[in-house]
């Protein structure tokens, strides 16, 4: 049985999760709440459970700031938000789970049986550094969480010159750092990293635009030229689109 406690700070919202837990997680038992990072600090001091839902914004701060004041720990941690903010984009590039309010049964169900196969703690703490980096960093500075069959690593984006899909498969090329390989497919990397003036130039890849080097336009296909001499394809209905961001850098 998981011993948890819920953080939020409006009175309604945690009995209706707590409630939730309670009809959706039969592994969990919640014995305690607060409803501020001050409050929280106290009551995880003292009950030391081994399950936080934790709000991400409260009145005297944030649920990293709680976090923050209790490092080193040895709880798990689900994050709640009620919005799609800049915390959603440090959680996705992090690689750490989260819950969007309201909370769906489903989900949070999904959320609690990973919390109970008892993740790698060092890994957590990889996660979790990566996430604080990113909330402090600019947001052309961040840094992206990848999991290849046997590592995990943390990469700077800034440093990714392309991605290739191969079916579930992305591969990352780097400007001075070998490749890497992920099971993960790259249009869920596409929506993260084309804010960061990435453009997909074909449905197998994704380019950084500072890497660009040249463009050749010709009959057999348009093609691109990286900075570490790779060479990408560049689909007819993108050509367009390109080119205005190439004039544009």
């Amino acid at each position: 049985m998981l011993r948890a406690v819920v953080i939020d700070d409006i009175d309604p919202i945690r009995k209706e999760y707590i409630a939730l837990i309670k009809a959706t997680c039969p592994t969990v038992s919640v014995i305690g709440q607060a409803d501020s990072v001050a409050a929280a600090v106290k009551l995880i001091n003292r009950e030391k459970p081994d399950l936080v839902f934790l709000d991400v914004e409260m009145p005297d701060g944030t649920g990293f700031d709680l976090l923050q004041k209790l490092k080193p720990f040895n709880f798990k941690v689900i994050f709640i938000t009620g919005h799609e903010d800049f915390a959603i984009r440090a959680f996705r590039f992090s690689a750490i789970d989260y819950l969007l309010k309201p909370l769906n049964p489903e989900e949070l169900a999904d959320a609690v049986k990973k919390a109970e196969e008892s993740m790698d703690r060092q890994v957590f703490d990889m996660k979790l550094n990566n996430l604080f980096a990113n909330l402090e960093r600019s947001k052309n500075l961040q840094k992206l969480v990848l999991k290849t069959a046997d590592r995990i690593y943390s990469v700077n984006v800034q440093d990714i010159v392309s991605c290739e899909s191969d079916k579930n498969y992305t591969t990352f090329n780097f400007i001075n750092a070998p490749k890497l390989i992920v099971s993960t497919h790259l249009k869920e990397y596409e929506t993260m990293l084309v804010p960061h003036n990435f453009f997909r130039t074909h449905k197998s890849h994704l380019i950084n635009m500072a890497y660009v080097d040249h463009f050749i336009k010709a009959e057999g296909g348009n093609r691109i030229v990286m900075k570490n001499k790779q060479v990408i394809p560049l689909s007819v209905r993108k050509k367009d689109e390109f080119l205005v961001m190439l004039d544009s850098l």
